[in-house]
């Protein structure tokens, strides 16, 4: 016998105005009906708007063995921010583009996005998977204006290219890019892995205090305040390149010898750590 395990939102046609999707989150929705469903309101500019006004609204069957919740969006979302937002358990899954803070301080669940993300997706984020097929536009993994704090922990992987400011403010985490990076790479940058197979724009580790960079791809030029050490890393790379490697790509045929490694920014008195 089959069990709703989910819902499934297909966009009838693009709002006027941007939607905060905040709130909207598969275990909330997953003990509702579809009419309550359809009846949930979110921000559209200044004024709320159902659900069901946007979306037709479907429920995901599947066997009633099955535990996960799941929420499903289907069309062009780029108009839609802030989903997934405080994301704890679940899974997010979207058929198509979507806008701005993508996955913000979400702490758990998985996100998938079957096409680009705007600013500020995994935004600090402190826990689950957001994997993005598309490209992400600036400030991923990083930190809201004014805040001290970007990623937190968790995992973001980009197949596409990344924005500028990428890790800006990290403190823990992955995330994995498999395109491109643009300027001011993992700029501010207090702990946390980030591995670009791509190229990586002007000003890479600018003011990184710690944290490890991993260029599987070209690597970018070295600023001054940056030097190299001849530290042992055997060990340390061996269990990195292994966690790496489970992301494909040319993350899979990372060498077995050690890598080169340079340390800094020493301008802020930064312990960062390259690794070519």
């Amino acid at each position: 016998m089959s069990a709703t395990r989910g819902w499934c939102l297909r966009l009838k046609a693009q709002p006027d105005f941007r939607v905060d999707f905040g709130g909207v989150l598969p275990v909330r929705l997953a003990a509702m009906t579809a009419d309550g469903v359809a009846r949930v309101e979110v921000c559209h500019g200044n004024q709320m708007l159902a659900l069901g006004e946007l979306f037709d609204v479907a429920a995901l069957e599947g066997s009633g063995s099955e535990s996960s919740t799941e929420l499903r969006l289907e069309g062009d979302l780029s108009r839609f921010d802030a989903i997934g937002q405080g994301l704890n358990g679940g899974v997010l899954r979207i058929d198509g583009a979507v806008g701005d803070r993508l996955g913000l301080a979400m702490r758990g669940g998985e996100i998938r996005v079957q096409g680009r993300a705007g600013q500020l997706a995994g935004c600090e984020m402190a826990g689950g998977l957001i994997e993005i097929a598309g490209d992400v536009g600036d400030f991923a993994a990083g930190a809201l204006p004014g805040s001290m704090d970007g990623m937190r922990g968790g995992t973001l992987i980009v197949h596409g290219h990344a924005g500028a400011r990428c890790g800006d403010r990290m403190r823990r985490g992955t995330v994995v890019l498999h395109g491109d990076a643009g300027d001011f790479l993992a700029s501010r940058m207090v702990a946390g892995t980030i591995a670009v197979a791509g190229q990586v724009g002007a000003h890479c580790g600018y003011g990184m205090r710690r944290g490890t960079l991993v260029f599987a791809g070209p690597p970018p030029a070295a600023p001054p305040t940056f030097v190299a050490t001849h530290q042992d890393i055997v060990v340390f790379w061996t269990l990195l390149r292994r966690s790496l490697a489970y992301h494909g790509g040319p993350f899979a045929a990372l060498p077995a010898s050690a890598p080169r490694r340079l340390v800094g920014d020493l301008a802020v008195d930064g312990k960062g750590e390259w690794l070519f």
